[in-house]
């Protein structure tokens, strides 16, 4: 069986028709009064089983006319029979039932005149007649049988991809709406008080400049902050909602409100404004990035500053850029006080970064130095970027 299951259907339908081949060679070669006719006939009734699947109707007819032939000019008993009723087995199956009993009765009436007149007994042909009557009716319902399974496994299949289909609709419907939710509660809960915050720095330097003094830098860098916080919210918001509901909240290209490395040097700006010692350092060819690949940079460069402000106080941090063949190599080191034997426990910042890497494909390492200070180096591949 299973030698059977590595043939293909023509491999398979090829070894049943040689099989049917040499057993009836066999029969005819015994057979008295056999010709070279009859030798042909059988071989090409045998031969018509390879296409008993792809082509049943020539396949039943080439079968009955061949080994009719054969039948009535020899009599070489009910073996003559085999390729027909396995070409009848074929046309039932694939829902030509009426030739396939025309066929049957054809052959069989045929066959029963010409023993009812032949040589042997009445009795004899009778019961001869009566044993291929049983096997065709069975090699008949054989295939009905076999025709009504297949259907049903069809249509049980074509249900489960039915139903898979709408379990994929009902989870993409769910994840819409959870989108939803989440941008509502980001917006009731965020973009009022931020908008707030950056009214209120703003106001706080317009005052002071109108009074001819000096602006304080903290002051600036929360106005700063505030106007990059709502812009990212915004474009945050356009992603959870999607491109359709784009519109009225920061124009419909959406894209253009992410932040990627183009906006580096504001964002090292914004942390020195808070009296963090930062320098940058770019190497290779600068050139476009995959999308998310340029997000995930600037992100990973942002939340390593951040880190930097609140664990190492009074550290200065070094950006390196590297832009590499067929990879971006993102590294920020501090010189703080980190220790190599006590390794931080990862927070939420140092999990999404995990996250925001692996789901490139690339590579992350965040650790204490062994000179001092902390590192984080992401390895970001560019796939077929240029």
């Amino acid at each position: 069986m299973r030698f059977m299951d590595r043939l293909g259907p023509l491999a398979q339908d090829g070894l049943l028709a040689a099989v049917m081949a040499v057993l009836l060679t066999v029969v005819v070669s015994i057979t008295p009064g056999a010709g070279v006719l009859d030798f042909a006939a059988v071989l090409a009734g045998s031969l018509a089983l390879v296409a008993w699947r792809r082509a049943p109707l020539v396949s039943l007819l080439v079968s009955t006319a061949c080994m009719l032939g054969v039948a009535v000019h020899i009599e070489p008993g009910p073996s003559a029979a085999f390729p027909v009723m396995l070409s009848v087995f074929g046309a039932v199956r694939a829902g030509h039932r009426l030739a396939a009993a025309l066929a049957g009765v054809v052959f069989l009436g045929v066959g029963l005149v010409v023993n009812l007149t032949g040589v042997d007994g009445s009795w004899q042909s009778l019961q001869s007649i009566a044993l291929l009557i049983g096997w065709f009716v069975a090699a008949g319902v054989a295939a009905t049988v076999t025709r009504h399974r297949q259907a049903y496994l069809d249509e049980a299949e074509q249900r489960a991809a039915e139903a898979e289909r709408t379990r994929e609709e009902v989870a993409r419907r769910r994840a819409g709406e959870e989108r939803l939710r989440i941008a509502r509660e980001l917006h009731d809960s965020l973009t009022h008080s931020i908008s707030i915050i950056k009214v209120q720095a703003g106001v706080a330097v317009h005052v002071a400049r109108r009074l001819g003094e000096d602006v304080p830098p903290a002051l600036l860098a929360i106005q700063d902050a505030s106007g990059d916080a709502m812009r990212e919210l915004r474009a945050t918001l356009e992603v959870l909602r999607g491109s359709d509901d784009s519109e009225g909240s920061g124009g419909s290209d959406g894209g253009s409100l992410v932040s990627g490395l183009d906006r580096l040097d504001d964002l090292v700006e914004r942390a020195r404004s808070t009296g963090l010692p930062a320098a940058v350092t770019i190497s290779g060819r600068r050139r476009e990035l995959p999308a998310e690949v340029d997000r995930a940079a600037y992100r990973i460069v942002q939340e390593a500053l951040t880190n930097v402000a609140r664990h190492a106080d009074g550290a200065a941090a070094a950006v390196r850029i590297d832009y590499a063949d067929e990879e971006l190599v993102v590294q920020v080191d501090d010189d703080g006080g980190a220790d190599p034997d006590a390794p931080p426990v990862p927070g939420t910042g140092l999990l999404g970064m995990r996250e925001r890497v692996a789901a490139l494909g690339g590579r992350l390492r965040a650790e204490p130095r062994p000179e001092g200070g902390f590192t984080v180096r992401a390895e970001l591949p560019l796939g077929d970027a240029s």
